[in-house]
């Protein structure tokens, strides 16, 4: 297939960059999908991060209503297998129970997407229902590091970010209820905004009085990304339950400006849970550099109780997950998930929540309330909370006790052993405030580890302006002297 870019000049153009060249009559809209399906070609045997490449949008990315003069003029884009819903598509979560199914009209998400200029080109991969921290179900698919193929993509937006990373698009769809698009991104060198309960809407299906924890965002390789991201598709849908936040300016003019000096608190011991010995020695050099910036960082510890925290949002998972089987399977007529087509683990979700009661939900709604009111009032003294992204190395391929294909008969432990991996981004999704990883650290495998700042509601902008900071500190890009191993312009 023929390329209008080398395979260098791809990787080094982000989105925002390639809307530019569109602007400017150097390249088309028709062009550059046909790069991305030819990266897709390239990439996709050694990672398996795409499921499905839409010919239709490739040969016309006018395809389905694409505003090609909206901000991103055409710029391909990859869909997450979950999520808002795309008009006649295939969106089959990473289940055998789901194959087949099609969306019959888009999501209010997905217009918004449209309208920006992107083009929805194809849908990556993730684990089934997004449930667990990797995509390794060989019946369905196996998703690979591009760091390295030896090792997990974390989740659950896996497919974007492999797809990401190894330069096959420069920015992709993501959704995140407890970190799956900040751990992701963190492992693998990327940006990974969760925004705000109240900036992007997650309608129909869902809204921020019954999702809780469900946000929708994106993943990419430039902070000026993601902020015209959420610059071009924020709001709500017609009809939802609370005003969402807006900003006095556009984050794309914030991001331009360094941040007032933050306090920042710095941590790494939440509850029971604390992080890696090497993790510890790049929090400190992530400290360093904060410092010199001009920023006041203190180690403090949130003042919140983890342990309710932790206690709420399992239960939160586990009875929202149970009722959403649930009406999977009155819309089929079966009283109970066929056993070959359902995953062990999330069996065993439906199990114990399908019939949790109302007590156990207001129970887990008080730990709500509670938690975010303490953490509200630590945002009263602290501009910032830093950790890592997540708490212990990337595994290797295989790790089992973190699958949903896991033999472990008790769902509980299970939840737990997560939450020792996947300990620091919970707390924003429960209380709904934002977080955002950014790529300054690595791990002792060479694989990306990420830090992870959380901010109070509704101040997405203000950890956009610091990671733009840290960008520019940087010289201008994260990763400017490495590549995956898999990667584009290898």
């Amino acid at each position: 297939m023929t390329t209008v870019m080398t395979w260098r000049e791809w990787a080094a153009h982000d989105a925002t960059a390639l809307a530019e060249r569109v602007s400017q009559g150097d390249i088309s809209a028709t062009e550059l999908a046909q790069q991305a399906q030819a990266a897709v070609e390239k990439i996709n045997p050694h990672i398996g991060s795409v499921v499905e490449l839409f010919d239709d949008a490739i040969a016309a990315p006018e395809t389905d209503g694409t505003a090609l003069e909206g901000p991103f003029r055409g710029v391909p884009f990859l869909m997450k297998d979950l999520g808002p819903g795309v008009k006649h598509r295939l969106q089959e979560q990473g289940s055998k129970f789901l194959q087949g199914y099609r969306a019959s009209e888009d999501a209010f998400l997905t217009s918004q997407i449209r309208a920006a200029g992107l083009n929805i080109i194809g849908r990556t991969t993730t684990p089934e229902f997004g449930v667990c921290g990797s995509v390794e179900n060989p019946a369905i698919y196996v998703t690979r590091n591009p760091w390295n193929p030896h090792y997990t993509t974390f989740g659950s937006s896996a497919g974007a970010c492999a797809s990401v990373a190894a330069g096959v698009v420069p920015l992709a769809h993501a959704t995140d209820g407890g970190g799956s698009i900040r751990i992701p991104a963190g492992s693998h060198g990327l940006i990974g905004l969760k925004s705000s309960r109240g900036v992007l809407s997650i309608a129909p299906a869902l809204s921020d009085i019954t999702g809780y924890v469900s946000t929708q965002g994106c993943v990419s390789r430039s902070v000026r990304d993601t902020a015209r991201f959420i610059d071009s598709c924020r709001g709500g849908a017609p009809g939802e339950f609370m005003p969402y936040w807006e900003s006095k300016q556009p984050y794309t003019e914030m991001i331009k400006r360094d941040p007032q000096p933050l306090r920042i608190a710095v941590s790494h011991e939440w509850g029971q849970y604390h992080a890696d010995t090497h993790f510890v020695g790049e929090l400190e050099r992530t400290v360093r550099l904060l410092e010199e910036l001009g920023h006041q960082v203190e180690w403090v510890t949130p003042s919140v109780n983890f342990e309710q925290a932790f206690t709420a949002q399992t239960t939160c998972y586990i009875s929202n997950f149970a009722q959403f089987i649930q009406r999977m399977l009155e819309k089929r007529g079966l009283t109970a998930p066929p056993e070959d087509q359902i995953e062990p683990i999330n069996l065993r979700i439906w199990q114990k929540g399908v019939n949790m009661s109302y007590s156990e939900r207001w129970k887990m709604q008080d730990a709500f309330n509670t938690v975010s009111r303490d953490l509200g009032r630590f945002f009263q003294q602290w501009d910032v909370i830093l950790t890592p992204t997540f708490a212990k190395p990337t595994p290797l391929l295989g790790e089992k006790k973190y699958l949903t294909l896991s033999d472990n008969p008790d769902v509980m432990d299970w939840f737990y052993t997560l939450w020792a991996i996947f300990s620091y981004t919970p707390l924003a999704s429960l209380t709904g405030t934002a977080g955002i990883s950014v790529p300054l650290a690595w791990q002792s495998s060479g694989i990306p580890l990420g830090m992870h700042f959380q901010t109070r509601q509704g101040n997405d902008g203000m950890l956009l302006q610091l990671a733009a900071q840290l960008e520019r500190a940087l010289g201008g890009s994260f990763n400017t002297n490495r590549a995956p191993q898999v990667h584009v312009s290898g």
